[in-house]
């Protein structure tokens, strides 16, 4: 299937990244490379890309939309929390700007096969790299009922998290759970008012819940987030688009310990801590998609953007 990709917050996301010639960046979510090229192109002669993807079919794609640029760009096969590791491989010693656009991909959400729908029947996989890992159908036949309800609550902020758990462990016993649209009828089955017409689907949060879970998104975020403020030279930039509330959390609170001038208990007079701050929060308040762009490109209605500039010392 070929991508259909439109770029969320291109104008935002060159306004706080600011690439510039002679620059070397790094996107650390490849997806279809649209905003890779937009970086490449303001960063024109010679501005550096390096991108990274976890899910081969993205990468393959996004080879082809960057050849143009040559040997300005590498691609590899890994996960943007594993970034130190491809700048030691590739001498690298730090960054003028990366860029992380979280979540799943317009590219995987449309791949029927992936399973990280309910529109269509399909094997409930979810994996953003289907290379390696464990399914939804291996976990969904796994775990205890006290596990998966601690999933549903805690990455899908599921109401009905106990409920559904203790279905999904008597269903198994008579059949295994293994497509999207038979776990998305147990879900509805299940939930009170799950047949209302017009209301948002009740798997919604349980298929986001699974999906987190898998992928183990918010410990890559978490670790990613962090780690890539270390490899920043002074005065370069990270820029990172959420689409839930739980990665934009993760992402603020990373941010407002980093820019942080004082750690010291609040009854002491004068700071004795002597901490410094290692970044400067460009976004204050988070950027949202303007109503235009939502009408055009209906994905960036959730997307959040934080930016923070690394601070010399």
């Amino acid at each position: 299937m070929d991508f259909e990709h439109r770029s969320v917050m291109p104008d935002e996301v060159l306004e706080m990244l600011q690439p510039k010639p002679g620059g070397t960046y790094l996107d650390g979510t490849l997806g279809g490379a649209g905003h890779a090229r937009l970086v490449l192109e303001r960063s024109n002669p010679d501005g550096r890309l390096i991108g990274l993807d976890r899910d081969p079919g993205a990468l393959r794609k996004a080879a082809e939309v960057l050849a143009p640029f040559g040997d300005r760009v590498v691609l590899r096969h890994r996960n943007f929390s594993e970034a130190a590791e491809v700048l030691a491989e590739l001498g690298i010693d730090g960054l003028d700007g990366m860029l992380l656009d979280l979540g799943v991909s317009s590219h995987q959400l449309d791949t029927v096969e992936r399973g990280f729908s309910f529109r269509n029947d399909a094997p409930l996989d979810m994996r953003m790299d289907p290379t390696t890992g464990t399914t939804v159908a291996e976990a969904l036949a796994e775990l205890e009922a006290e596990e998966l309800a601690r999933i549903f609550r805690e990455y899908g902020e599921e109401r009905w998290a106990g409920r559904i758990a203790r279905r999904i462990v008597k269903l198994r016993q008579e059949t295994p759970i293994r497509s999207t649209l038979q776990l998305a009828e147990l879900v509805r089955d299940t939930v009170p008012g799950g047949h209302v017409p017009g209301r948002i689907h009740p798997a919604t949060r349980v298929f986001q819940a699974l999906r987190i879970y898998v992928n183990q998104e918010l410990e890559h975020v978490a670790e990613g987030v962090r780690a890539a403020i270390g490899l920043l030279k002074p005065e370069g930039r990270l820029v990172v688009i959420s689409f839930q509330s739980l990665e934009d959390r993760i992402v603020k609170r990373i941010f407002q310990d980093e820019a942080r001038t004082c750690t010291c208990p609040p009854r002491l007079p004068v700071c004795v801590c002597k901490t410094r701050p290692r970044v400067e929060v460009l976004s204050r308040k988070a950027l949202r998609a303007s109503e235009f762009e939502i009408t055009e490109n209906p994905r960036s209605r959730s997307a959040v953007l934080r930016a923070v500039r690394r601070l010399p010392g």
